[in-house]
């Protein structure tokens, strides 16, 4: 026959009653559950739009709420600063080499050029010279930066 305990307090969040050890019912908040503790460690913020309260990591309450938020905003367009995107540039960058220097690995002659990788020869992915580059297949790649002794 299972024994069954008297409740004895409530979850300090959803309010469910259960049973809780003298000892932890001292400590601090009674929780039902790791949900309710999660609950009870979030803290509201207010939206800088609506004025409603809201749980999150956001500026905001809502995607209207952040679309109203962002209005007047200027954003430039056609600016002359060089490419951020690392994976725009290597592109441009690479179909330049080959129209230059021909579809292969520049070390062995390997011709499938849709694998074929850009090696600095400084070390430095800033200096994007042409005299600085390289078209190397994987290998070729590989052998250079991790097989120098």
């Amino acid at each position: 026959m299972k024994m069954e305990r008297k409740h004895n307090c409530q979850c300090d969040v959803c309010g469910t009653t259960m049973y809780r050890r003298p000892s932890q019912i001292t400590g601090g908040g009674v929780y039902c559950s790791l949900i309710c503790v999660g609950k009870k460690q979030q803290k509201p913020k207010v939206c800088k739009i609506c004025n409603q309260t809201y749980i999150g990591s956001k500026q905001t309450c809502s995607r209207a709420c952040a679309n109203k938020n962002r209005t007047g905003i200027k954003y430039k367009q056609g600016s002359r600063r060089p490419l951020k995107d690392k994976v725009t540039t290597n592109r441009i960058l690479k179909k330049r080499l080959m129209q230059e220097r021909g579809n292969h690995c520049e070390r062995c002659q390997y011709a499938i050029h849709q694998i074929l990788q850009i090696h600095h020869r400084d070390r430095n992915q800033d200096n994007n010279e042409l005299t600085n580059l390289e078209l190397l297949c994987p290998n070729c790649h590989a052998s250079e930066h991790y097989l120098k002794i």
